[in-house]
């Protein structure tokens, strides 16, 4: 099977390949409620619903994503997946300069890791996920990354 440009072989494979035995629009929603309650990231929601329940796809069946199903019973994060993971490898880099502080290559690892803190918190700002105000800092980072 040959992948031309703008296709995406994955997405094809789910909806050609063998059945899934998918589970009804609010089973789905259910689930990835329970799942959020028990403290469960949108990511591993997706990867445990794909692996233990055989829903392919969230978005395709419910019509919303994983964290648009979690925001209307207001259980989304406040803080989106992506920069508290930039954030809590910022953290780790940070301890490791303060038991090798001269450890350059890690300087200046964590300089380019604090830059895109600064983009991803721009983008945020500018879409109204964060508020105007937030502003990253070191010390609440470690604070962030631990929650």
């Amino acid at each position: 099977m040959k992948k031309e440009p703008g296709e995406n072989l994955e997405r094809e494979k789910a909806s050609t390949g063998e059945e899934w035995n998918v589970p009804s629009k609010a089973e789905v929603e259910e689930l990835v409620v329970k799942l959020a309650r028990g403290g469960a990231t949108p990511s591993m929601i997706g990867i445990t619903l794909r692996d233990q329940y055989g829903v392919p796809d969230v978005k395709r069946i419910t019509g919303k994503s994983v964290l648009q199903i979690m925001k209307e019973h207001g259980i989304a994060p406040a803080i989106p997946e992506d920069l508290k993971n930039v954030i809590a490898k910022a953290v780790q880099l940070h301890s490791h300069l303060s038991r090798n502080p001269k450890d350059f290559k890690t300087k200046r690892a964590l300089a380019v890791i604090e830059s895109r803190i600064n983009r991803l918190a721009r983008y945020y700002k500018r879409k109204k996920v964060l508020p105007a105000d937030w502003r990253y800092d070191r010390e609440s980072a470690a604070l962030i990354s631990r929650v």
